[in-house]
């Protein structure tokens, strides 16, 4: 009874929590029906759906989570359809009549008989447990790792069902203030129909951010520090960890095993995702031998899947390093699989040097062919997997940030693995140049390829003419455009100086700028000159140039040109070639 009185409260608490926010609009559309008719079997079909779900997606069956993201496409076309039945009846009327007559259904309640509503609010429970992703504390990640470990049986599916019955209380009591709140202003303002728009929106902004993924990606970061903290009070007050308690087990009756001497091995409440993928496939290892997973086995591996000119990739580096250096001895491999993005990123002589120019001591894979890419069912540049001791994902990030919960996830999993050496600090690696967390608060620029095949913002007067050389020309671009002046070739990725003096402007606002360049195919160095609104760059200098703004591609890799070492405020940027042949690929910014 103990932990599911814990699972009820961790429940209840996820109101406070911003991952609450897409499913809200859903409830509230069913303001105005009876609660025994209209709100509580939509609440009960959205903890009983979503109990089930987290049940067997828990335990990780591929085919239980393929059948969830049919559910969930089925669920997001449902109350696509709802929301616009809400907004205007003419505009639901224009989709094909049965599927209208469903929707429609939906949200006329009013005009049928008490069990028909009954039946559809259950629906529209069903759809909306299909969606809710709540973001995973210390409570549900207690009851998500004990069905992880136990595989589903009706213990772990009972905690699931008192968790999404805690959400569903505290959801009942938001809906009875505010169902009294908006029945107010029907009857004082009368904009009942007003309102149903209003909710008709709400909805379908509901299902975008679903469809988009932020109710799992931001809003889950949001609610980290939000309800994070009170639920671990919970536990310290009713003495549970929630690293151990799963691991002890249940007991038959369901009450929970506490003893203060008990060893109990320790055991993450990470999740287990999926099992690892092989790493065959890369064309070349560089500072190992070739690497599996099965050779891996009882090792922790954190495999980061990166590219050597992307900026974002090149800012998680100083934090992969010190990773692999600080865990080296406690069992954690860490394993860079190097994937390109661009042509000249997959010759080995250039990662080579890219590792060590990074000063990469682990092991790196080259994944020319993206065979080890498409095992992991990666499509992000930096993306780390971690992988346990069993040889099962845990744990996975895509993007920059989020590094003290990688960490903590690294030790969590050599713990578990048996290691009882960790620090306890999180690493606080020193990054120069390129290298420098960016100033997100200053960012308002954004990556610009400079190829046709992904190019945008072009401001120069001429047509680009694909692969043909051709004289262009640039005057004043505005915010965040671009252009070039002199004789080049753009290509589907690149575009080629093929006279000396041509240059490239950007209006740009961001602390820091920087370029994909190269030499080209003779491999000559490429003097350039970079001027800021007409003039040397001065103190705001990137790494890669002086003050004077002169610089030297002798290489194809990002060049950081710009930083603005006071405020951050919108520049005109511009550099000019003294010698023909260059390759410039990309804009990225920080």
């Amino acid at each position: 009874m103990a932990l599911l009185a814990i699972a009820y409260l961790g429940g209840v608490l996820t109101i406070l929590s911003p991952c609450i926010l897409p499913i809200l609009p859903f409830v509230f559309a069913r303001t105005g029906q009876p609660f025994l008719r209209g709100t509580l079997p939509m609440l009960t079909g959205m903890a009983c759906t979503f109990a089930l779900v987290a049940t067997l997606a828990a335990v990780g069956g591929s085919w239980a989570i393929q059948a969830n993201e049919f559910g969930r496409l089925a669920a997001i076309v449902l109350l696509i359809i709802f929301g616009l039945s809400l907004l205007s009846p003419r505009l639901a009327s224009a989709i094909t009549l049965p599927i209208v007559d469903f929707g429609n259904r939906l949200h006329s309640a009013s005009t049928t008989s008490g069990r028909s509503t009954a039946a559809r609010s259950l629906v529209l429970g069903v759809a909306t447990g299909l969606l809710w992703a709540p973001c995973a504390g210390p409570i549900l990640g207690l009851v998500l790792t004990g069905a992880a470990i136990q595989g589903a049986n009706a213990e772990t599916t009972l905690l699931l069902l008192a968790y999404a019955g805690g959400a569903a209380t505290s959801l009942a009591g938001a809906l009875l203030v505010g169902g009294r709140l908006l029945a107010g202003m029907k009857r004082s303002l009368g904009i009942s129909a007003r309102i149903r728009q209003g909710l008709g929106i709400a909805v379908l902004a509901g299902v975008g951010v679903i469809a988009l993924g932020l109710d799992t990606g931001l809003l889950a970061r949001l609610s980290y520090a939000g309800t994070v903290s009170i639920e671990q009070a919970i536990l310290d007050r009713l003495h549970v960890d929630p690293r151990t308690a799963m691991a002890s087990g249940l007991a038959g009756s369901g009450m929970l095993i506490a003893s203060a001497k008990a060893q109990t091995p320790f055991r993450s409440t990470l999740p287990i995702e999926s099992k690892a993928p092989s790493l065959d496939g890369a064309v070349a290892w560089l500072n190992s031998p070739a690497l599996d997973t099965e050779q891996l086995r009882g090792k922790v591996v954190l495999v980061d899947f990166w590219t050597y000119s992307c900026i974002n990739c090149i800012r998680t580096t100083p934090y992969v390093r010190a990773w692999a250096e600080r865990y080296k001895d406690e069992g954690l491999v860490v394993v860079g699989v190097h994937a390109p993005e661009f042509a000249f990123e997959k010759k080995l002589d250039n990662v080579r040097q890219a590792v060590k120019d990074f000063g990469i001591a682990y092991p790196v894979a080259v994944d020319n062919d993206y065979r080890i890419w498409r095992a992991f069912g990666n499509s992000y540049w930096p993306a780390f997997y971690l992988i346990d001791a069993r040889g099962q994902i845990r744990y996975h990030h895509f993007g920059e940030g989020n590094y003290r919960q990688t960490e903590q996830a690294i030790q969590d999993l050599l713990r578990e693995a048996g290691s009882d050496k960790l620090a306890k600090e999180a690493v606080a690696p020193t990054a120069k140049g390129a290298e420098a967390s960016p100033d997100l608060s200053n960012l308002g620029s954004q990556e610009t390829y400079l190829g046709y095949g992904r190019a945008d913002n072009f401001a120069s007067a001429e047509r680009v003419s694909p692969d043909a050389a051709r004289d262009y020309s640039v005057a004043d671009p505005g915010l965040n455009q671009w252009g070039l002046s002199g004789t080049w070739t753009i290509g589907a990725e690149r575009a080629v100086l093929d006279k000396a003096g041509g240059g490239i402007t950007y209006r740009f606002s961001a602390r820091d700028l920087h370029l994909v360049l190269g030499p080209g195919a003779a491999g000559k160095p490429v003097r350039f000159q970079v001027s800021v609104d007409g003039k040397a760059p001065g103190p705001d200098h990137g790494a890669d140039i002086d003050a004077q703004g002169n610089g030297l591609a002798t290489e194809t890799r990002l060049y950081q040109l710009m930083r603005q070492s006071g405020g951050v405020a919108a520049r005109t940027f511009e550099v000019r070639f003294l010698d023909p042949g260059v390759e410039a690929y990309a804009f990225t910014f920080g």
